[in-house]
């Protein structure tokens, strides 16, 4: 490979799970050639995949990155536009040694990355592989000739996914409930497409175009503004669930049918009694952020509750190792065994759809028991200028007489209302997440806590 002097990869587009930054000025091109060529480098990859999400910039990217994990030696299925679960599923369902998405994500337009896994559909992140290739992807222009180049072949793996999807849930169950659909201009209208044809259900669809530009709103509906409009939908659409994905939609989040959001942890609690049902006394997984719903109803059904560190490659290893059928996370991903234990937006969506129509009742109802004992405050980022100072405050305030535990960042437990406060991985934040059994005390806490944080 000759030197690339027009090569922009800037080394701060590295996070701990995947690669993302703003296009052309941090990561162009032969940015995606060098990280390409470079993954194949470290992981001897000889047969992966490369996918792409809607963004404008990423069929470019796509193409780069193509060349050079062929030019590395490696061949290459090109799966063209694609949700991220597919690139997992075509790597674990094919056997193959690794692949790449080109995508950010939930990010904003002028964004793009990658997300990489190795065989399995394992993630490669910084603890599994990413610092070595970001050392050779940064590093001196040459790398090593390759005597065989490898060969790209296009794959349409679209068809294979979505008979795997409805073969994971029980479509006879399904009863025609009324559904608003907001894709977020990004890639689940793509994968649900095939999928919609098989239900009973009446979709109201809204975004389901793929369209790299977000004319609507961005792609991140964890954020309160994104979902208003999704909310509106529903309460148009009297009696209506809604489901909306980020953009490369690994990630989905709900609507009940009164125009209130879900939180994750609350989704969490739900399917993992689902799951249960079906596979006695399996393990569970569920983040340090996540409401004492989870592990409650976990146990309450016969499971095993485990507690895991923030993020999907951490989570995904945990499943790995604690040979767990679920896991949840705050943030809307949730993992399943039976697909691999990795992340999927659509498989979530399908199984709480058939939780209501099995339950024959209301997604309200079945979340009025947790809704009416649990009292959480979501996550709350706050700056602050020292986070180890301000984490040593917090325990030394909080900590006597309470359990305390640092998994991630520090969990303080008290009887009655316990939180976690943790540090973000790319910016001087601390991230709160705070339960109560009451929601005057969750509130009284919250403030108090924050107040200390803060000061």
């Amino acid at each position: 490979m000759g030197t690339l002097s027009g090569m922009t990869l800037d080394p701060a587009i590295f996070k701990a799970y995947d690669v993302r930054g703003i296009v052309p000025d941090q990561f162009d091109s032969d940015g995606a050639y060098r990280v390409a060529r470079a993954y194949v480098e470290v992981f001897q990859a000889k047969n992966i995949a490369i996918g792409h999400d809607m963004r404008h910039s990423s069929p470019t990217l796509a193409e780069a990155a193509i060349r050079g994990a062929t030019d590395g030696g490696a061949n290459v299925a090109m799966l063209g536009e694609i949700g991220t679960e597919m690139l997992y599923f075509a790597v674990a369902d094919g056997g193959l040694d690794g692949g790449i998405i080109v995508t950010a994500s939930h990010n904003p337009a002028e964004y793009n990355g990658m997300k990489i896994v190795r065989a399995e559909a394992q993630p490669v992140g910084s603890a599994s592989g990413l610092n070595e290739v970001k050392k050779l992807a940064t590093g001196p222009a040459e790398l090593p000739a390759v005597v065989t180049l490898g060969v790209a072949t296009p794959l349409d793996v679209l068809p294979a996914y979505a008979d795997k999807m409805l073969g994971l849930i029980d479509v006879p169950s399904l009863r025609p409930l009324s559904v608003v659909l907001d894709g977020g201009s990004g890639m689940a209208g793509t994968m649900l497409g095939p999928i919609l044809k098989q239900l009973p259900i009446t979709a109201h669809e809204y975004f389901l175009t793929p369209d790299g530009a977000f004319p609507d709103h961005q792609p991140n509906p964890l954020l309160e503004q994104n979902r208003q409009f999704v909310i509106g939908k529903v309460l148009k659409h009297p009696g209506s669930i809604g489901i909306a994905w980020d953009g490369d939609a690994d990630r989905c989040f709900f609507i009940d049918e009164e125009g209130a959001f879900i939180p994750g942890d609350f989704i969490t609690a739900l399917l993992a009694e689902e799951v249960l049902k079906h596979h006695p006394g399996a393990t569970i997984l569920y983040d340090v952020r996540a409401s004492l719903a989870v592990p409650d109803t976990v146990a309450r059904c016969g499971g095993t509750a485990q507690v895991s560190r923030v993020g999907h490659a951490f989570i995904k290893v945990a499943i790995n190792e604690s040979g767990g059928t679920f896991a949840g996370e705050v943030s809307g991903h949730y993992y399943f065994r039976e697909f691999y234990g990795v992340d999927t937006g659509i498989l979530p969506a399908l199984l709480v759809l058939q939780l209501v129509s099995r339950s024959g009742t209301t997604l309200v109802e079945l979340l009025r028991p947790l809704r009416e004992r649990y009292f959480i405050t979501g996550e709350i980022n706050s700056p602050v200028p020292d986070v180890a100072l301000k984490l040593q405050e917090l325990k030394d305030r909080y900590g006597p007489g309470a359990t305390v535990t640092h998994l991630d960042g520090i969990s303080i437990d008290h009887e009655t209302w316990r939180f976690n406060v943790r540090p973000s991985n790319t910016e001087p934040l601390l991230r709160l997440n705070l339960e109560a059994t009451t929601e005057a005390e969750m509130e009284s806490r919250r403030d108090e806590v924050l107040g200390v944080i803060r000061s």
